[in-house]
C-alpha cells in the first residue's frame, strides 16, 4: 500500500490509495501480487496509464515476482466519496511541491561520480525539448553542480513578486541549480546533509516551475544519500534512470542505486550505458571501458536497457563550451543515441493528458451541485 501511494491521479493531485481507488491487494506465497483498482468510469482514458504505474510501483518491491491489475468501475457512492477527498485536498492545499502533478519527474542517478550522469541529464533534457516537449532541468547535485556550465547558463536565479524562485530559461528549457546562486563557479558550498535535503526541498517547493512543464529531469548527486531519499519522499511520482559505464566495477556500484530506489518505493525506469564505445575516424570501434555492463545491470535488476551512449570527445568539448552535443553536433552517432533515449522516455512515460476521466466527473458533480435548489 505504501508503494501504491506513489501512483497519482495527475489531475486531482492525490494518490489512488487516498482517493479510495484501491479496492483490494493480495499477495501469494510465491510473490504474485493482484491489485484491485476501481476507476471512476469503466471507459476511463487513464486506465492504461494507471495500470502501468501500479505495475511499475509494485514491481519495484523486493520479492515481487508478478503484478496483475484488476479494474472495476466505481458506483455513484464511491465516486462521490472520491470527489469529497479531492475537494478536501484542494482546500488543504495538500500538493507537496510547486511541480504540477501532470509533470513527469525523471531522476538521473549513478552509484559513483565520473560516469557522465550530468551530461546525460543535459542532453536528454534538450533532446526532449527538441521533440516539442516543455522541459525543466533541476541540478540536485548541490555540492558538485555542473549543469550551468554544460548548458551555458550565466544569469543568477531571481525571485518574483510572490517570493518564488524564477527558473533560468536557457536553450529552450527551465534550469535551476545552486551554481546559479553562488558567487562564482569556483565557490565551495560547505553544507551538511540536512542542508542538502533542505536545498532540494526549496527547489521543489519554492521554484515557480511552469504549470505546463511536461518533464522535469533531476540530475542527482552520485550515491545513495540524503538528496536521493528526500526526492523519493517529496516527489512520489518520480522515476529513476540509472547511468553506468560498461565496466563491471561501475555496474556493481550502480546496482546499489537501484537497491536504494526500490527501498524508497522509487521505480527504476531503466539503465543507460554511457561511454559505450569509441569509433575513430577510420570506422574502427574501441571499447575503452569494456563491453556489456549496461545490459548486465539491466538484467540483474530486471529493467530495460534504455540506451547505449557512445564515447565521443564532442560531449566534453561541447559541454565545456556550454552547447551540448545534441545541439552542437546533431549529426553524430552520440547525438542520435540521445535522441533515441528521449523517444524511449516519452514512450515509457508519455505526458499526462489535460483531459482525464476524474476531471470530467468532478465538473459533472459540481454542475449537479450548483444546479440544485438551495
Amino acid at each position: 500500500m505504501s508503494a501504491l501511494r506513489g501512483v497519482l491521479d495527475p489531475e486531482l493531485g492525490s494518490d489512488i490509495v487516498d482517493l479510495g481507488m484501491v479496492q483490494s491487494v493480495s499477495v501469494s506465497p510465491e510473490g504474485a501480487v493482484t491489485v484491485g483498482v476501481a476507476l471512476t468510469i469503466a471507459a476511463c482514458p487513464m486506465r492504461n496509464r494507471i495500470e502501468e504505474d501500479v505495475i511499475r510501483k509494485v514491481s519495484a518491491l523486493q520479492d515481487v515476482t508478478s503484478v496483475e491489475v484488476e479494474t472495476t468501475a466505481m458506483d455513484a457512492e464511491q465516486r462521490s466519496a472520491l470527489m469529497g477527498v479531492a475537494r478536501r485536498r484542494a482546500r488543504e492545499n495538500a500538493e507537496p511541491t510547486s511541480v504540477s502533478p501532470l509533470t513527469r519527474v525523471v531522476a538521473v542517478g549513478s552509484g559513483k561520480g565520473g560516469v557522465g550522469k550530468s551530461s546525460v541529464s543535459v542532453n536528454l533534457a534538450l533532446a526532449l525539448s527538441d521533440l516539442g516537449r516543455r522541459v525543466g532541468l533541476l541540478d540536485a547535485d548541490i555540492w558538485g553542480f555542473s549543469i550551468p556550465r554544460l548548458v551555458g547558463a550565466e544569469d543568477h536565479l531571481t525571485a518574483g513578486d510572490d517570493k518564488m524562485i524564477v527558473p533560468t530559461e536557457v536553450a529552450g528549457i527551465q534550469v535551476v541549480s545552486t551554481g546559479l546562486i553562488v558567487e562564482s563557479e569556483d565557490s565551495a558550498l560547505m553544507w551538511r546533509g540536512l542542508m542538502l535535503s533542505k536545498a532540494l526541498e526549496q527547489f521543489l517547493r519554492q521554484v515557480a516551475w511552469s504549470p505546463d512543464l511536461e518533464y522535469l529531469i533531476v540530475d542527482l548527486p552520485p550515491g545513495t544519500g540524503d538528496v536521493q531519499m528526500a526526492l523519493s519522499r517529496m516527489a512520489p511520482q518520480a522515476e529513476l534512470m540509472v547511468v553506468t559505464t560498461p565496466q563491471k566495477a561501475a555496474q556493481k556500484v550502480a546496482a546499489r542505486v537501484a537497491d536504494m530506489a526500490r527501498r524508497s518505493f522509487l521505480p527504476v525506469l531503466g539503465v543507460i550505458e554511457n561511454m559505450a564505445g569509441f569509433t575513430c575516424e577510420h570506422g574502427e570501434t574501441y571499447h575503452l571501458f569494456g563491453e556489456g555492463g549496461g545490459a548486465r545491470l539491466a538484467d540483474e535488476i530486471g529493467v530495460p536497457l534504455l540506451g547505449r551512449i557512445p564515447l565521443d570527445p564532442h560531449v566534453v568539448s561541447d559541454g565545456d563550451a556550454g552547447s551540448p552535443i545534441v545541439r552542437s553536433h546533431p549529426e553524430t552517432e552520440t547525438a542520435e543515441a540521445f535522441r533515441d533515449l528521449a523517444k524511449q522516455v516519452v514512450d515509457a512515460l508519455p505526458p499526462a493528458g489535460d483531459e482525464v476521466c476524474t476531471g470530467r466527473i468532478a465538473r459533472i458533480l459540481d454542475d449537479l451541485t450548483s444546479n440544485q435548489p438551495s
